[in-house]
């Protein structure tokens, strides 16, 4: 039996690609074993045991970013981290680690570095981050979600997407998804997202300008963020959800989307085939904007910076875009047309390929016998692949 160790979390967006590698890799090999390395305070300590496969928690470290008590205490508590990790990787005699971007993700690498366990990484975004760009000098096992993305030994694997968006044929599920939502099946749908945490700036906007879209003969299915203040509305034709656990569905009902451009948004609503009108989120580096480059420039989306992105832009901009249904109609085939809907297989065939590769013996990481212990320090245990399959919206963006 193989062990792996995924590192990453934080936000839905880094988890959700790392638990659909999971799926594929223990799909495709039923005797393999993956463990999660992430912190308790992420998202991943809900949707990780959520989805059947074991936790393994590190403290959360933010890489300090000004000189003050908590960048003095850093090194110190990123060290913990680092053995911690090596010991997980010991008791578990894990063969390959493979990390995604979040906290868990650099310590995982200084880890398995030191252990002589192999990496592979997976670069979400155009813009890689910090531990990525470290894990690249690593390793030859790069994975990158875009073609725009500069990564050393990296290769295009796409993103890899849950079964239900992989697999998802949206005309078929359409009458699936309006049922679901309580949504006219005689007039379009505009569904509007911030991600899971919800985004400020879309969600004001969309609210007070929904009387306006819904004149122009649209209904909005809103996914305000489970900490927006936005409660439910009485305007006919304007849905407000806090939360949304079958973004499937949601696509399956809608004919465009306003949201932020997440990797994980930009992905799925490419691999599905559906237009949009994406709102950068204005901090951070920047990769918001390269992360929509692509389907930007092949007609499928409309990119609007966040400060521009008012009620006047949504009265003059995109009610006329809503009008005109064979502007939408081509819009959704070139989005298509850069979707990658594979990303699942192509990543895991990496980290495959990294186990085979593996040219050191896994007794010198375990000291010559495999462990007795299914646990390490600080587990969460939880049952084995195969618990039920709860969807989550993708996005990480505020």
């Amino acid at each position: 039996m193989s062990t792996y160790l995924f590192a990453g979390g934080g936000t839905a967006g880094h988890v959700n690609p790392l638990l659909a590698v999971a799926d594929r890799l223990t799909e495709q090999d039923p005797d393999a074993r993956v463990l999660v390395l992430g912190t308790a305070e992420g998202l991943e300590a809900r949707l990780v045991p959520m989805r059947g496969y074991e936790l393994l928690t590190i403290p959360r470290l933010p890489f300090p970013r000004k000189l003050d008590a908590r960048a003095l205490r850093f090194p110190g508590g990123f060290l913990g981290a680092v053995r911690r990790t090596e010991r997980y990787i010991r008791e578990h005699d894990v063969e390959v680690v493979l990390g995604v971007g979040g906290y868990a993700a650099a310590p995982a690498y200084i880890a398995a570095k030191r252990t002589g366990t192999p990496i592979v990484v997976h670069e979400q975004n155009a813009k890689p981050g910090l531990a990525n760009r470290l894990a690249a000098l690593l390793t030859r096992h790069v994975g990158l979600t875009f073609s725009n993305t500069h990564l050393r030994h990296g290769r295009v694997v796409g993103m890899p997407l849950r079964r239900e968006i992989e697999s998802l044929d949206r005309r078929a599920s359409r009458a699936e998804g309006l049922a679901e939502f309580g949504l006219d099946p005689d007039r379009p749908v505009l569904l509007v997202t911030g991600g899971s945490s919800g985004a400020r700036s879309i969600n004001t906007t969309v609210n007070r300008s929904a009387t306006a879209i819904v004149d122009a003969g649209w209904q909005v299915l809103h996914v305000v963020g489970g900490k927006s203040d936005i409660g439910p509305s009485d305007l006919d034709g304007y849905h407000v959800l806090p939360y949304c656990d079958r973004m499937d569905l949601a696509y399956a009902a809608s004919d465009f989307v306003v949201s932020r451009s997440g990797a994980g948004m930009v992905c799925e609503l490419t691999a599905v085939g559906l237009p949009s009108v994406l709102v950068p989120y204005p901090v951070g580096n920047g990769e918001q904007r390269h992360n929509a480059a692509d389907v930007v420039g092949s007609g499928g989306a409309v990119l609007v910076d966040d400060s521009a992105f008012t009620d006047e832009w949504v009265t003059f901009q995109l009610l006329p875009i809503l009008r005109d249904r064979a502007r939408i109609a081509d819009m959704a085939v070139r989005a298509g047309s850069v979707g990658h809907r594979d990303g699942a297989d192509r990543m895991t065939a990496l980290v495959r390929e990294a186990s085979k590769r593996s040219s050191r013996p896994r007794a010198d990481r375990t000291g010559g016998t495999r462990p007795e212990r299914t646990g390490g320090p600080g587990a969460e245990r939880t049952g084995g692949p195969g618990a039920e399959h709860t969807s989550t919206s993708t996005t990480e963006e505020r």
